[in-house]
């Protein structure tokens, strides 16, 4: 199973169902401070554990930094 994250192929022997679960295996221990698109739409955070994951999805992880 293929999902393209962040403009980069990644294969998975088993595709994470859903967007939470693959955050929790992309950053595990960050939780504030992220954007993410899915197939070019933006997905709020309170729909994250009900958004599946299909094979050929495209996602895109932004986070905050700090700094000026």
């Amino acid at each position: 199973m293929e999902l393209t994250i962040n403009h980069t192929l990644r294969t998975f022997d088993v595709l994470p169902e859903t967007l939470e679960a693959l955050l929790a295996i992309e950053i595990p221990q960050k939780r504030k401070g992220i954007a993410v698109a899915l197939n070019n739409r933006i997905i709020p955070q309170p729909f994250w554990a009900e958004t599946f994951l299909s094979n050929k999805d495209s996602i895109l992880i932004i986070t905050a930094t700090q700094g000026g």
